[in-house]
């Protein structure tokens, strides 16, 4: 190698070296945080048609929710049952609506979240269909808000 390559290649290491040893990477300013984000959440939790039972994945969706919450202080927990236009009259949907609502709150509960401030509401098929009277697709859910405060 000549004096003009080993100068070269210690100039490449020194860099190197130099890129390491700085305090602020661009790795830790990304893995690092100021804590945790406690913002209001918004999940929402589908159901099988006609049914009010929380699948596999929508407990995971709950899972997951709690989970991100743990470090912040649950200020209330906004749970809204809904349905499609499809399938019943008015008042079995509103029905449905209501048991879902119910299901996912017991699931919520299960997850840890504090029962006491949970705030359940239930739509039916109100909103189900667009102004043409064309039916909504996928309204078979449960809407849920976290409301996060820094704990």
């Amino acid at each position: 190698m000549t004096i003009r390559g080993k100068a070269g290649a210690a100039m490449i290491l020194a860099l190197g070296l130099a890129a390491c040893s700085t305090p602020h990477t661009a790795r830790e300013r990304i893995v690092k945080s100021d804590g945790p984000r406690c913002a209001d959440r918004t999940v929402q939790i589908y159901f099988e048609a006609f049914s009010a039972e929380v699948t596999k994945e929508g407990r995971a969706v709950i899972a997951a929710a709690a989970d991100d919450s743990r470090p912040c202080k649950v200020a209330s927990v906004d749970v809204l049952g809904l349905s499609d236009s499809i399938g019943g009259d008015a008042s079995s949907n509103l029905e449905l609506s209501k048991r879902r609502a119910q299901s996912v709150t017991a699931a919520l509960a299960a997850a840890g979240l504090p029962a006491g401030e949970f705030k359940l509401s239930a739509a039916g098929e109100a909103g189900a269909v667009t102004s043409s009277g064309k039916a909504r697709p996928l309204r078979r859910r449960v809407d849920v808000v976290l409301h996060l405060a820094p704990g």
